[in-house]
């Protein structure tokens, strides 16, 4: 018959709901923190991100021509 290891699929797909609510609650965390800083003018502490471009010493010699 059946090994006791074997998944049965209501509970894989219970499992991956159960995933997803998780990461669903901790994105809206993150945007809620996100709005509160913003609001308070603090500057958003992400690690990921777009970054600020710097200008290169290139960028400033081409620009005086």
């Amino acid at each position: 018959m059946t090994s006791p290891s074997s998944k049965n699929p209501n509970s894989e797909q219970s499992s991956r709901e159960k995933r997803r609510s998780e990461q669903l609650r901790a994105n809206l965390a993150r945007r809620k923190h996100q709005t509160r800083s913003r609001r308070s003018g603090e500057a958003d502490e992400r690690d990921e991100g777009i970054t600020a471009a710097e200008k290169l010493p290139s960028d400033t010699a081409s620009s005086e021509s």
